[in-house]
């Protein structure tokens, strides 16, 4: 809006770049431009003021589908004023020169004026075509319907408006119908959601049975190998048994073999001593051939008492003692002999 300072005799008035002001004395324009600045008489002139930058107008309105059914449209109109000399003498823009604030409401005018100019095209649509072709593909056709048409409407062009550029929003229908219309397509999802989901829990089935079957194949494996092991194993211990045996067999024999020949030396040793002892006795004995009795038992006593262990005292029988002087009173043995 336009900044007016108030002074005792005149006021003085700056605008903005983007508004076009204009200013009439005696039904005369005086003054007109963007951005301007200048002092005036509150009482005798005349101002306006128009927007030059660019304005968006939102729409709502409802429409009939070639069904019979209500749709929600919401649009958006983006326009501007192209001629600003001209839209000041078909719409009131005049404001107060005192404050600056506009005498009537210039662009509530404008955005009705658009509202009913955007809703013939798009109610002449839509109310050719279904329902269900309207929520899908009713949007494009809608926007460039009223874009076509507000931008060769001549209403427009007579107050100095041109139209920049219609987006269509959307365009929905009641809640309860849109509910129904997504039933089929919900179905739909689901059916496809089901059909993943049994698919996943097969696919999962099957590689359980895969993991299932590798498994027992792994333990089919483990005891095949684990039955050779024991086989292999039996036959390590049958063989080594054997060996053992072999071994055993041979040390045995070894040894038997050694024991003979140890025992068979020894016999051999044995036998030449004492055929060398009997050699000798032979020959002692041989020796002792043309010796008397009497001499032998001298010799013989004589020898014992060489290897009996010394005698300290002697005890005679009278027995023997009684024999002893018979003999020797005989004459059969002298005392020399004895004495030997």
């Amino acid at each position: 809006m336009a900044d007016i300072s108030k002074r005792p005799f005149a006021s003085h008035l700056r605008s903005d770049p983007t508004s076009f002001v204009l200013q009439l004395k005696s039904g005369r324009v005086k003054r007109s431009g963007a951005g301007v600045s200048f002092w005036f008489r509150p009482s005798t002139a005349a101002l306006a003021e128009v927007p030059l930058d660019d304005r968006e107008q939102a729409l709502m309105f409802q429409a009939r589908t070639s069904d019979f059914q209500m749709v929600s449209v919401q649009a958006t109109v983006t326009y501007r004023v192209s001629d600003p000399a001209v839209a000041s003498t078909r719409i009131d823009f005049g404001i107060n020169p005192r404050t600056g604030q506009w005498n009537a409401r210039p662009l509530e005018r404008l955005g009705g004026l658009l509202t009913e100019l955007a809703q013939q095209p798009a109610l002449e649509y839509l109310a050719g075509i279904p329902l269900a072709e309207a929520l899908s593909h009713g949007i494009g056709p809608v926007r460039q319907r009223v874009a076509e048409q507000l931008a060769d409407d001549q209403r427009l062009f007579e107050r100095g408006l041109s139209v920049t550029d219609v987006r269509v929003v959307a365009i929905r229908a009641e809640a309860e119908l849109e509910r129904a219309l997504q039933t089929p397509t919900r179905e739909l999802v689901q059916r496809e959601a089901d059909r993943a989901t049994f698919e996943r829990r097969a696919a999962a089935v099957e590689s359980e049975r895969a993991i299932a079957e590798n498994e027992l194949q792994n333990q089919i494996e483990l005891a095949r190998r684990e039955e050779e092991l024991v086989v292999q194993r039996g036959q390590n211990e049958r063989k080594r048994s054997r060996e053992q045996a072999e071994a055993d067999k041979i040390a045995t024999t070894s040894q038997a073999e050694r024991q003979g020949l140890l025992a068979k030396a020894d016999a051999d040793r044995t036998r030449e001593l004492g055929e060398a002892e009997a050699a000798a006795e032979i020959s002692k004995f041989a020796a002792y051939t043309g010796i008397d009795q009497d001499k032998l038992l001298a010799l013989a006593v004589r020898e014992l008492a060489a290897n009996v262990p010394p005698i300290t005292h002697l005890s005679v029988a009278p027995e023997v003692l009684g024999q002893l002087l018979t003999r020797f009173a005989d004459g059969q043995e002298s005392p020399d002999t004895v004495t030997e």
